[in-house]
């Protein structure tokens, strides 16, 4: 059974920092490319970073310089460290998992968690 769990969301004022984690299972962590998107209230999902399987990473222009992703394969985890939170952050934010075969890409994703960051 395929699973990826988030955690580290929470409420936050506005200038502080969260650390999220994805941890994965069910997969090969290792062959996947790791994005982290969110939801802000009554908005469309939207990307927010992503990493690949050889770690390089890319970030939308409203968070390049505030939020860094990382990966860790031995323990199955992506992480997003997000610093300098602003209240426009404020969103469900969910982790993807994406495996191409081929063409055809295999996108799983997390349950989501909360950020709320109070002005």
């Amino acid at each position: 059974q395929v699973q990826l769990v988030e955690s580290g969301g929470g409420l936050v004022q506005a200038g502080g920092s969260l650390k999220l984690s994805c941890v994965v299972s069910g997969i090969m962590f290792s062959d996947n490319v790791m994005r982290w998107y969110r939801q802000p209230p009554g908005q469309q999902r939207e990307l927010v970073a992503g990493i690949t399987t050889g770690g390089s990473a890319n970030y939308a222009d409203s968070v390049k310089g505030r939020f860094t992703i990382s990966r860790n394969n031995a323990k199955n985890t992506v992480y997003l460290q997000m610093n300098s939170l602003k209240p426009e952050d404020t969103a469900v934010y969910y982790c993807a998992a994406d495996h191409a075969y081929g063409d055809f890409v295999q996108r799983r994703w997390g349950q989501g968690t909360q950020v709320t960051v109070s002005s």
